[in-house]
């Protein structure tokens, strides 16, 4: 396979990166949902319960708090890498779709491409735009960046729309991750070789 049939090295790079980025925080979302919101207040976490790692905390603060801001912290994080993505795919031209590919695979894929940039960038706007119209605002690793504005039924509009976009993702991950596995074990083909590291 020559270079001009792979994604360039920047594109692979940002691409298995943000899906990092998005598994870790449909998982940090479905867990952090579920922590009572009255709990003790503590300085320390054991991240997930899983005693890999502890954060420590310059000041106290529920499990709940604790992970809704670094919901918030690791989603603007992805925000700038999807940014940066979409830069990326405007200034360098893809490579084409296989040959191979049946004419339904070509719009299905293109259809997924497409949707799957919109919800990467709708997924985070509008948990921002949810956390602004919060009574708690914005901070970034424990750094102050917006207040809250606290307009309850802004935010929760913004709510609703942030968990379906999460909802619609998840899966079109799916159908995203079964086409991959598709071409490359049923069809044998290069679709997943070119966003792979060599």
């Amino acid at each position: 396979m020559t270079d001009t049939q792979r994604y360039t090295k920047v594109a692979i790079v940002l691409h298995w990166l943000i899906a990092v980025f998005i598994f870790f925080m449909i998982a940090l979302g479905l867990y952090m949902v579920e922590l009572p919101k009255e709990a003790p207040k503590q300085m320390a976490f054991d991240l997930f319960d899983w005693g890999l790692y502890t954060w420590q905390m310059s000041e106290p603060g529920s499990p709940r708090m604790f992970y809704f801001n670094l919901h918030k912290s690791v989603g603007l994080t992805l925000l700038a890498f999807i940014v940066l993505r979409l830069v990326w795919r405007i200034t360098h031209r893809p490579p084409a779709l296989l040959a191979s590919y049946q004419p339904w695979e070509r719009k299905l894929a293109t259809a997924a491409h497409h949707t799957l940039y919109l919800l990467m960038v709708a997924l985070p706007v509008t948990g921002l735009l949810m956390s602004l119209n919060s009574k708690y605002g914005i901070n970034w690793f424990g750094m102050h960046v917006l207040d809250g504005v606290d307009n309850k039924p802004v935010r929760d509009t913004f709510e609703g729309l942030h968990e379906f976009a999460a909802n619609v993702i998840i899966a079109l991950l799916l159908v995203h991750i079964v086409g991959a596995l598709k071409h490359h074990f049923m069809d044998k083909d290069d679709t997943l070789k070119r966003i792979s590291f060599k």
